[in-house]
Formats: C-alpha cells, structure tokens, sequence
C-alpha cells in the first residue's frame, strides 16, 4: 500500500465504528518479524538476550508477544516490575534498572529474583540493608564520563545523573565481592535514539576495555554485560535505519579483539532496546474536527500532545498521512495541533501536506515507542485507547480509553462533600 501502513481507509473507518479517535494501533505481526529479526542478528554475540525497556510501550500484551520472540524485560519501577511479573516474565529475565530507588521497588526486584543493576556506589550499603544481606548476582551501571559524548537526547555523560565513575566502579566490585557476591555484570546507556552504528561499537569498546581492567584489579570475571538501549528509528524520510547484522559483527569482532585476546571470556551479551523492536509498528490515529486559518493555516484535532508528547517536547518529527490522500500532491502548509492549552501543542509545524477538510483521518506514524507511554492528563485530558491488529487482520483492544470517571477517581469527593467544605460550614478566608 502507497501508504507504507497496514491499513486501508475503508480499515480505518470500520475500526472507527467501535473504537472512537483518538487510537495508538500497533502491528502485531509487524512486530514479531522485526524481533526475531533482531534477535537472529545479534545471536553471533555469546548468550544474546535482549531486554525490552518496558518504558517505550508498557502494555502486558505486548510483552507477552515478546516473551514469545525470546526477550525479557527492562524494568525501572515497582508497576514495570509487576507488568512483567503480570505478562509471567520473571527471575533473570528481567533487568532491574533504575536510580533513586525506593526500597519497597529493591525488595519487589528480588522477590522476583531479577537482576538488579545498581546505578550509584552508595546503593550497595542501601540495598544490604533493605534486603537484609547483597543477592548473590549484582550489576552496575557505569558512567564512563568524558571517555564518550552522549547524542542529543541523552546529553553529555559528565551531565547525567547516572551511574559510577570508573574510580567507583572498581571499588564497587571490590565491596562487592567482600560482602559475598559471586555473579557480576556490568552495563552502560549513553545514546538514545541513535542512528549511528559506530555509538554503539564505541560503547562496546569501553564496556570491553573496563572489563579487562576490572578483573587485573579485582580478579572478577564480568559474567555478562549490558550494551544498553539506544537504538534509533527513521523517523525522518531521509533517516537510514541502523542495520542488525553490520552493528552485531562490529561487537563481534571488538569482542575477540579485546576480550579473547586477554583470555577472559563473556557468558551474555544483553541490550535492553525497546524504541527499535515495536517504534515503527505503532500509530496514532486521529480524525480531524477544525481547519483554521488566522496568521497560518491549522488543523484541529481530536488527538493532542497528551497522546503523543515528542513532538511537543523535542520537536521531533513523525510522518503524518491524510488517509485516502496518499497519492495526492502535497501543496498546502499546515501546523498540526491537538486542543491543550498550550502552544508547544503540536504534531508538526508547516508541514506540506495534501488538503485536508474537515472530517479527515490523520495517520501519525512510528508510535510504537515512547508514545501512549509518555501520556499525561493535564488540561483533564484523557488517555487514548490502545488497539492491536492481529496477525489475522483481526482488531483487540489491548487498553481501553480511560474516562472522566477515571480521572476523578483519586479525588475523595464523599468527604469533600460531607466534610469541611460544605457549604454550611465554609468560612471566608
């Protein structure tokens, strides 16, 4: 279809019928061929596992279908713990990523026997006294400092709250070791979004070299490292998607250049990529209500930044098809805006588009990640449902659109009503 989706108008409107816009739809079979694609890609590296960063899209469904392919969970919260838990992913098929950690999130991480990843030295005294003694397997998270500039999103490493320095990852495994740790790794994430294969072989290369370094001062052999996330997506249409196969030989052959030739060897290689395995296979749908024309020319719709936040915030961009316009010229100039009360509320700013009336279905692409997930509900707005299109073209509605009931429910309105705000015993301040 010249509309690069799974969908076609006629889909779209009979989808419509029941599940109102705004929608996120993603691609189960879509998905599924790229996971395996990519888990057969990196399998070249020594116990490959990839860890899905449940953050970019956290719904149970879509990491059941995951399981599936193989992956396990990256997890950074107490409700991401229990998602995996929710989708029967547990033990050492989940990372436990995260900083700042509150306790109860320590104590539910070990109960499920995941594998923790410390991101600071001083979390190794905290996490001895919540659990009552160190779990026999630990992480790090290494923050390697000015040895590697960060891209945009992530920033400059030397500015991120993450992670040891080398100084205290050495001393960290030290005490570690001390306190009766027998299984160690170690991990880093310093790109996000990256489209540039050598960011990746870099990391590698510094996560191999510390290594090396860690067993001639401590004598531990990192059992497993963690690559991080970071990979990106073409979302633009002259961006170039990385390519599996030419990034995993590339580690491949830093890893027997420095590993191998210093006789250490690794069991596991992990990544924990989530926005590349199920980014491109998701899209916001939504039906356009107003056309305004002031000092630019507006469209209105029924979708806004509450559903999708990267516009709004990054000024990234997002294909964006008028559905059954696919092959019609684009000669007219729009900013794409939804309702908040806000005017960084917008899918793209003059952008060349075919004429779009009222009534039109708008396909915003590469949803997949980082999308629903990223909602808010400020302006009393409500989160979209997410739907999933089947193998078998079938439609399910993975997540229901939450409702102003919903928004209300955490706010106690019985004692608002009988108690000290009733009108009869309101006092002027």
């Amino acid at each position: 279809m010249t509309n690069n989706t799974p969908f076609t108008l006629e889909k779209i409107n009979e989808i419509i019928k029941e599940y109102p816009t705004p929608f996120h739809i993603y691609d189960e079979k879509a998905i599924i061929e790229n996971a395996l694609k990519f888990n057969k890609a990196f399998s070249i590296l020594p116990g490959f596992k990839n860890f899905f960063a449940i953050k970019a899209l956290p719904n149970p469904f879509i990491l059941k279908i995951l399981k599936k392919t193989g992956m396990g969970t990256d997890c950074s919260s107490l409700p991401e713990l229990i998602l995996s838990e929710k989708s029967e992913i547990i033990g050492e098929e989940i990372i436990f990523s995260s900083n700042n950690t509150p306790p109860e999130e320590f104590l539910k991480a070990e109960k499920l026997n995941a594998i923790i990843n410390l991101d600071d030295i001083t979390h190794l005294d905290f996490l001895e006294k919540t659990l009552g003694k160190l779990p026999e397997k630990i992480c790090f998270r290494y923050n390697p400092g000015n040895l590697k500039q960060g891209n945009l999103i992530i920033g400059n490493p030397l500015e991120a709250k993450y992670g040891f320095t080398r100084e205290q990852i050495i001393e960290g495994y030290k005490i570690a070791k001390q306190k009766g740790v027998k299984r160690f790794g170690l991990h880093t994430m310093v790109v996000s979004n990256e489209l540039n294969e050598d960011y990746f072989v870099e990391t590698a290369n510094i996560l191999f070299d510390l290594i090396v370094e860690i067993y001639e001062k401590t004598g531990i052999k990192i059992e497993f490292i963690n690559l991080g996330g970071g990979i990106g997506i073409p979302y633009k249409p002259e961006d170039i998607p990385i390519n599996y196969n030419s990034l995993a030989q590339k580690i491949k052959e830093s890893y027997e250049r420095i590993i191998l030739n210093n006789n250490l060897e690794l069991k596991n290689i992990f990544m924990e990529c989530g926005r590349v395995i199920t980014g491109p296979y998701g899209y916001l749908i939504t039906k356009v209500l107003h056309l305004k024309n002031t000092y630019k020319n507006y469209v209105g719709c029924d979708a806004s930044m509450a559903n999708l936040m990267r516009p709004g915030i990054y000024g990234a961009y997002h294909k964006i098809s008028v559905l059954g316009k696919e092959n019609n010229p684009s000669e007219f100039k729009y900013d794409v805006t939804g309702s908040l009360c806000e005017n960084n509320d917008k899918f793209t700013i003059d952008r060349m588009l075919p004429k779009i009336e009222i009534g039109d279905i708008l396909i915003i692409h590469n949803t997949g990640a980082h999308g629903h997930a990223m909602g808010f509900n400020y302006n009393g707005k409500l989160r979209s449902a997410e739907l999933l299109l089947r193998k078998d073209n079938s439609i399910i509605k993975i997540r229901r659109a939450e409702t102003p009931e919903d928004y209300l429910k955490t706010l106690d309105f019985e004692l608002f009503n009988g108690g000290i705000y009733k009108a009869s015993s309101w006092k002027k301040v």
